[in-house]
């Protein structure tokens, strides 16, 4: 049975709203609300209820449809040839994935799995290129959303390159506990397992054990009913791609 301990299922994800209100050109635009674009889309797209652990889509499947998470995380993850896997991503609320289908991808290239009770939203292909087209507002909610995803991406690229275990996994915890957002209170947070959590940080299960009851000893974390994660494990990693300077 993996171990599991309290954490919250976030990898790199964005707000799906303009920064401030304002368009990527600099002016105020009024904030596009993605659930109340979905309620204008009619045919083409369906609402599916999803358990923990259950598969939406699996590495190599059709590439035919994006995906809009109502409610729940889902994780992103690759498998290698001799059978490794790699947590890619793990997504909240507000996220979009499958996305790759808009730019002629003919198989999925992750596998998307649901960490708990979800709410998914799914848009065929077609209908979601036009929503692109036809709704500005919607598109630049949407390739803003993409933007933000992908610089997040990037710095988990540089944080693999540059940093140590132990530092790669301090960086994660504060991130799956928003420490990257100034003035952010500790809280409480879900669930995820040790192996998922060690797919992500490109470690061993058994490194992450170590490294977290490291953390606990040390007063970093508090690993009871929950895990609570201390602003103190800022002394450890850094939320930012430039510690490693």
């Amino acid at each position: 049975m993996p171990s599991t301990c309290s954490l919250p299922t976030r990898r790199y994800t964005a707000s799906l709203k303009s920064p401030e209100g304002m368009s990527m050109a600099g002016k105020r635009t009024t904030p596009c609300n993605p659930k109340i674009f979905l309620t204008r889309v009619g045919d083409g797209k369906s609402t599916l209820q999803y358990q923990k652990d259950q598969t939406l889509f699996a590495q190599g499947d059709a590439a035919n449809a994006v995906f809009y998470i109502q409610e729940g995380q889902v994780k992103l993850s690759v498998v290698s040839r001799q059978g490794k896997e790699a947590v890619v991503a793990i997504l909240e609320q507000g996220g979009f994935f499958g996305e790759g289908c808009l730019t002629g991808q003919l198989v999925y290239t992750a596998t998307a799995t649901s960490l708990g009770k979800s709410s998914i939203v799914r848009i065929d292909k077609l209908v979601m290129m036009e929503a692109l087209q036809n709704d500005p507002s919607f598109s630049e909610l949407f390739l803003t959303y993409l933007v933000s995803r992908n610089i997040r991406a990037q710095e988990d690229f540089v944080d693999q390159l540059f940093n140590s275990a132990e530092k790669r996994l301090a960086r994660a915890l504060l991130l799956l506990a928003h420490m990257n957002h100034e003035g952010q209170s500790e809280q409480l947070l879900p669930k995820i397992s040790q192996e998922t959590l060690a797919g992500m940080v490109g470690t061993t299960r058994s490194r992450v054990s170590f490294f977290m009851n490291k953390f606990k000893k040390l007063g970093f974390i508090e690993c009871n009913a929950g895990l609570r994660v201390h602003r103190s494990l800022l002394a450890v990693g850094l939320p930012s791609s430039l510690d490693h300077q």
